[in-house]
C-alpha cells in the first residue's frame, strides 16, 4: 500500500488542490520511487493527478475512473513540480473537460485558482525534500573492508518482531580516514529479514526500496551474495546515486572478500533474530 503522509488541501472555488509526498516500494507499487502528488478534485472526485516523483514523473485524466496516463518529458518539460504548476494554470479547463469533469469548468474561478496554485508549488516543493523518506541504519556489528567500500553486517530485530541479517555497503564520501570530518555513508542496505525482506537504493539520499518476492527468493542472503559474486554491486552504488564510488571499485579485491561476507553472515544468521529491538540510529 502506497505510504501517504501529509495532505495540504487548497481550496479555490469548485475545485480543490491537494498537495501529498508518497512512497512506493517495489515489488508491492509499480516500482520503487518517492515524491510529491498534486491532484485536482471536482466535488470530491480526483480529476486529474499528477506525479513529481524522483522517476515517475506523469500525469494522468481521472486516475480512478478512466486513468487515461501521459508522460512528462524529463528532457524538455524540467522540474516536475514547475511543469505541473505551470501546466494546471494554462490548461486547467481544457483538462477537466478531457478527464470528464467539463461541467465544472465554466465556474470556473481563475483568480482563485491562480492564488490557491502559489500555496501549491511552495507547499510540493517543501513537502519533495522535507517529507522525504529516508534512513540511518547502524553500521553493523561486524565490518568487513574491501577497498574503497566496506561492508557492516548485523542482526536486527524490529519492533513488530521482524528481523534477520542486514548487510551495510559504507564509503567514506567526504574528508579522509584521518580527518575527523571524514563522513561514513550507507550506500545501500539489504535487510534478509524473515518476514518482508528488502533491500534500500541509496538509504540516506534517494532510498528507494524494493521488497523481495519470497516465494522466488526464498533465501535473500543468497541472492545478495550472487549479485555481488557477479559484478551487480557497481551498477547498483551507481543507481543508489554514489557513481564515483562505483567507478572506483576494486573487482578483484571485492572478489576476494565476498566468501568473507558469506561465511560470517551465515554464522550470524545461525545464530537467530537478537530478542531485543535494534532501533535506526534516527527515526
Amino acid at each position: 500500500m502506497t505510504t501517504q503522509t501529509g495532505r495540504a488541501r487548497f481550496e479555490a472555488g469548485n475545485v480543490t488542490f491537494i498537495v501529498q509526498h508518497e512512497l512506493w516500494d517495489g515489488n508491492i507499487q509499480d516500482h520503487s520511487d518517492q515524491g510529491v502528488v498534486i491532484l485536482v478534485e471536482v466535488g470530491g472526485e480526483t480529476a486529474l493527478r499528477f506525479n513529481c516523483f524522483d522517476i515517475e514523473k506523469s500525469y494522468a485524466y481521472a486516475p480512478d475512473g478512466k486513468n487515461v496516463q501521459y508522460r512528462m518529458d524529463q528532457t524538455v518539460d524540467g522540474n516536475p513540480i514547475g511543469w505541473s504548476v505551470k501546466t494546471i494554470k494554462n490548461s486547467l479547463g481544457a483538462m477537466l473537460t478531457t478527464a470528464g469533469y467539463g461541467d465544472a469548468v465554466g465556474a470556473l474561478d481563475m483568480s482563485a485558482v491562480s492564488a490557491a496554485l502559489e500555496d501549491v508549488d511552495s507547499t510540493a516543493r517543501i513537502k519533495f525534500a522535507g517529507e522525504r523518506n529516508t534512513v540511518k541504519h547502524n553500521r553493523g556489528t561486524d565490518i568487513i573492508e574491501a577497498g574503497n567500500i566496506r561492508f557492516g553486517l548485523e542482526m536486527r530485530r524490529q519492533a513488530s518482531g521482524d528481523g534477520g541479517l542486514a548487510i551495510h555497503v559504507l564509503s567514506d564520501l567526504a574528508g579522509n580516514t584521518g580527518r575527523v570530518f571524514t563522513e561514513e555513508t550507507e550506500l545501500l542496505a539489504f535487510d534478509c529479514f524473515r518476514d518482508d525482506p528488502h533491500y534500500h537504493y541509496g538509504p540516506r539520499n534517494k532510498n528507494h526500496r524494493i521488497f523481495w518476492d519470497k516465494t522466488l527468493v526464498p533465501d535473500p542472503l543468497g541472492w545478495c551474495l550472487d549479485q555481488f559474486k557477479t559484478g551487480k554491486l557497481k551498477a547498483m552504488l551507481e543507481r543508489a546515486g554514489y557513481p564515483g564510488v562505483a567507478a572506483d571499485l576494486d573487482e578483484d579485491l571485492l572478489s576476494s572478500v565476498i566468501p568473507q561476507v558469506e561465511a560470517r553472515g551465515r554464522e550470524m544468521e545461525s545464530g537467530g533474530i537478537p530478542p531485543e529491538v535494534t532501533p535506526n540510529l534516527v527515526r
